[in-house]
């Protein structure tokens, strides 16, 4: 489901750390199922592809406030905050018209009172 909504807009925005967080996740799933060394390179060069044409979000000073504001405003950690914070600031601060693709639901429930519709549904 994510990696079709993912296909469907090649220029999504993503943090600047998003990259390591995903990789990290790929990593933790082939280490807990033992899978082949060919799902896990698989699953790898998949990510790639996604993260290839993403426009990035910068870490900036001003991000980091909008986190800051968040871990206040929300129970994120702060990973999570910064991503959250990384998707007002390319929005502007107008999430109304504006998706959230994520499947922690802590940062969905965040992420659905900022304003953004939130998926996969």
């Amino acid at each position: 489901m994510v990696e079709s909504l993912a296909n469907e807009d090649r220029k999504a925005p993503i943090w600047w750390a998003t990259p390591v967080e995903c990789q990290s996740a790929v990593f933790k799933r082939y280490r807990e199922s033992a899978s082949a060394r060919e799902l896990l390179d698989q699953a790898l060069a998949r990510l790639n592809m996604i993260l290839e044409d993403a426009a990035t979000v910068p870490a900036t000073d001003d991000l980091r406030e909008r986190a800051r504001r968040l871990v206040a405003t929300h129970p994120l950690r702060a990973a999570d905050a910064l991503q959250l914070a990384a998707a007002l600031v390319w929005c502007e601060e107008r999430p109304s018209d504006e998706r959230f693709v994520c499947l922690h639901d802590r940062l969905r429930e965040a992420a659905r009172r900022e304003g953004f519709t939130v998926l996969p549904a």
